[in-house]
């Protein structure tokens, strides 16, 4: 007698219909479980789950996007050019978050990037195709398209950092997690302050970001009389630092400390100081703002910094969402996490 072919039953991916008659109940009841649906009393659950397990059955997603009209995937949406995105930790940090509170949930991460007018097209296109069932948007400018186009189709969405300007009615209608940048802010200026230092500039990131402009309202909450040509736009980036540090010492040759609005502008002043014989901390002070460790352990010497809980900031961004999603009571409100100023050799 000949043997069993390759497509045997013993050969078979198994069935719903397998898993049903394993736990003894409906089809109808198996596909509820196996798809998320509800109405389904827990010891009958647990007979269904205890059949997908020992016949290592594996869900339809179609079928389960029918019963919980779901897609299962969540679009992440950054609007920075793709070097920015690569080269700088806070945006890894913050995926990272992201990514292991989705797991959670089990739903994926969709990852779309914004540089241009081609970019926001097709990003457009893809949330009007109902592809995703929410959206984590962070890294905003305060003239970007995006709000608008997710107010247009409605796709619940949590924002990573605080959208528009101060007293724009826009920051409400969305909830958003971001972190005291203004709290830290007046910290690191207050400490450099406290270490006798009268003559103290600010490399402030780009003025169309909340974060920026916030952290500049926090240099000069502590500093409301300072000439404001010691500020200095720079653009989050190492160069972008360097270029500031180096308009800031022509302007001011007896500066003796500097507040970086980030640790990648940090890393490039204190380039520029070493270059033009500056010794950190002896002549010149140094604080960064948000403890990426890569970058702030890594300088000589170690940067002081304020600390922002990136990774902890993408879960909580996951979780607002996963509630708006579920519906589980009003929208959630937004969330101000604390920062820390932490010393090290530079400040």
């Amino acid at each position: 007698m000949p043997g069993p072919t390759p497509h045997s039953s013993r050969d078979a991916r198994p069935t719903l219909e397998a898993v049903a008659a394993r736990a003894g109940v409906s089809r109808a009841t198996a596909s509820r479980v196996v798809n998320g649906g509800a109405g389904v009393r827990q010891p009958l659950v647990d007979q269904v789950r205890k059949a997908v397990e020992e016949l290592g059955y594996i869900p339809n997603h179609a079928a389960r996007t029918l019963v919980t009209r779901r897609n299962g995937a969540v679009a992440v949406i950054i609007d920075e050019p793709e070097f920015r995105i690569f080269s700088d930790p806070f945006f890894s940090r913050q995926i990272r978050g992201i990514s292991r509170e989705l797991n959670v949930h089990d739903a994926q991460l969709v990852l779309l990037l914004v540089e241009g007018s081609g970019d926001f097209d097709r990003v457009t296109r893809y949330l009007a195709g109902g592809h995703v069932d929410g959206v984590l948007a962070f890294s905003l400018h305060t003239d970007d398209e995006l709000p608008a186009v997710i107010r247009r189709f409605r796709v619940p969405t949590v924002y990573g950092g605080r959208p528009g300007t101060p007293g724009d009615a826009s920051e409400h209608a969305v909830p958003y997690v971001d972190c005291d940048n203004r709290g830290g802010a007046h910290e690191a200026v207050r400490h450099l302050v406290s270490l006798g230092r009268q003559r103290i500039g600010h490399i402030a990131g780009p003025r169309d970001q909340t974060s920026a402009l916030d952290r500049i309202d926090g240099y000069r909450d502590v500093l409301p009389d300072a000439d404001p040509s010691l500020v200095v736009e720079g653009d989050f980036t190492v160069e972008g630092g360097a270029r500031a540090m180096a308009e800031l010492l022509e302007r001011h040759p007896a500066l003796d400390a500097v507040f970086a609005s980030n640790d990648l502008m940090a890393s490039g002043a204190l380039r520029v100081l070493g270059e033009h014989g500056r010794l950190v901390p002896e002549d010149v002070a140094l604080v960064g703002f948000d403890d990426m460790e890569q970058v702030a352990e890594a300088t000589d010497p170690p940067l002081t910094t304020v600390r922002q809980d990136v990774e902890g900031m993408g879960r909580l961004m996951v979780r607002l969402l996963m509630q708006r999603l579920n519906g589980e009571g009003e929208q959630p409100d937004s969330v101000i996490t604390p920062t820390e100023l932490v010393r090290r050799a530079s400040a």
